[in-house]
């Protein structure tokens, strides 16, 4: 039996197949698409088995990751559930899709990994939100989930009403992200810089200054007043930023992502 059996190809479930391809022999691992391009695409690309169909994917493997769209769930599981036997785990990558909504769709208690990646798993650098029950997994299988998840970056297991936070602050939030390097970008090219200069000045930066939070553990206020000298250029930037709403634009935007998750089902 396959060990990992995805359903889906699209940019989530893609980077996450990038990840465990480095850690999973390609014989443990099979997908399918409803797109032929994609298919073929994928399969010469990484090598890893096409199945004809999610049901003989489903029949297959031990793990199945649903790496659909929330809207296409009925669909797919319908599809699947008279082969999803006890013995099999479900790994769910849908926003807003509760572990109770998937297995009320299944007509049955599977056995289900919610989860919460992000794009930056596509280099092995994704951080993301991992909630199962425990007493319903062996040793084994744990083990094994830990290593499917750690393949693609970090992760951490939290409780499931977590999940739709995770989702702002780390699933979505890379698009905020790439927002804030381009504007930084746009600014050094206001001022004479070539645009690949730029760009690479400004993601180096927010790499670094990340690494910074990360390694040194101290809060992100106190790494941000070190660089903000008394009546600097800094400074003056800083209060730039707060006068146009910056910190309150990052806000609304997670709230705005929060509601989007807890409408989905």
């Amino acid at each position: 039996m396959n060990t990992f059996g995805f359903i889906g190809m699209g940019n989530m479930g893609r980077a996450m197949l990038n990840g465990i391809i480095r850690k999973f022999d390609a014989s443990q691992i099979m997908f399918t698409d409803v797109s032929d391009v994609v298919r073929v695409k994928v399969s010469e690309e990484t090598g890893i088995r096409v199945s004809p169909t999610n049901i003989e994917l489903a029949n297959s493997v031990k793990y199945i990751i649903l790496a659909v769209k929330p809207q296409y769930y009925d669909d797919v599981i319908n599809g699947i559930k008279n082969v999803v036997t006890p013995d099999k785990i479900i790994i769910s990558l849908a926003p807003g899709i509760t572990i109770g909504d998937v297995q009320n769709k299944f007509d049955a208690e599977v056995r289900v990994v919610r989860c919460m990646p992000n794009t930056p798993a596509m280099i092995g650098e994704g951080m993301t939100g991992v909630s199962y029950d425990k007493r319903n997994f062996n040793l084994e299988e744990m083990d094994t989930i830990a290593q499917f998840f750690s393949s693609f970056g970090s992760f951490r297991i939290v409780e499931e009403g977590l999940l739709n936070t995770v989702t702002c602050v780390s699933g979505s939030s890379p698009a905020y992200v790439y927002m804030f390097i381009e504007a930084l970008a746009d600014s050094a090219v206001k001022y004479g810089m070539s645009r690949a200069d730029a760009i690479e000045f400004a993601a180096m930066t927010v790499k670094g200054a990340a690494d910074m939070v990360l390694k040194t553990k101290e809060h992100p206020a106190v790494l941000k007043d070190k660089v903000c000298s008394p009546g600097g250029t800094t400074i003056a930037g800083v209060s730039a930023l707060e006068e146009n709403g910056f910190r309150h634009a990052v806000i609304a935007a997670t709230d705005r992502c929060f509601d989007k998750c807890t409408g989905i089902k």
